[in-house]
């Protein structure tokens, strides 16, 4: 057994084990994968905490961006409203200056037509004298005409007084 290689390097390798065991080497290398460990838990640690702050801003932003979409409804509403009241009150005052301007426009036409009866009255009493006055001053002479005179400035009086 002495002359085999097998033993020897069975003898190398447990002397050489025994020797990392005497030096520590075991310790260190334990040390080292439990630091790993360590390590590795603190990451996964840190992810897991920077994940969730990444979900509640998420759901931060959402909720923000649900509350700026609402009061923006809330504005086109209120805009619209407006409008539709500052359509109405534009409407109303379009019809109240229709129905003003037509009322002065007939009020006008009445004038206007006041005024041209009496235009068509006073002319036709214009002809009416003229054509009394030559029919008269061909047939009344004389003492008819004095009667018809004294007739005429006692009815004057009577209508100016």
């Amino acid at each position: 057994m002495l002359h085999e290689a097998e033993f020897w390097v069975a003898l190398g390798f447990l002397v050489f084990i025994g020797l990392l065991g005497y030096l520590g080497v075991y310790r260190q290398l334990i040390k080292s994968l439990d630091d790993r460990a360590a390590r590795i838990k603190a990451e996964l640690d840190e992810a897991r905490k920077l994940k969730d702050e990444a979900a509640a801003l998420l759901a931060d932003y959402q909720r923000k961006r649900g509350e700026a979409e609402h009061e923006a409804k809330d504005i086109i509403a209120g805009a619209q409203a407006e409008a539709e009241r500052l359509a109405a009150d534009a409407k109303a005052k379009v019809e109240e200056f229709v129905a003003r301007r037509t009322k002065m426009a007939e009020t006008k036409i009445a004038q206007a037509e006041t005024q041209a009866a009496a235009d068509v009255r006073a002319a036709a009493a214009d002809a009416a004298v003229a054509a009394a006055e030559k029919i008269l001053a061909q047939q009344a002479k004389g003492a008819l005409a004095g009667e018809l005179i004294a007739k005429g400035i006692e009815d004057v009086r009577k209508k100016l007084n």
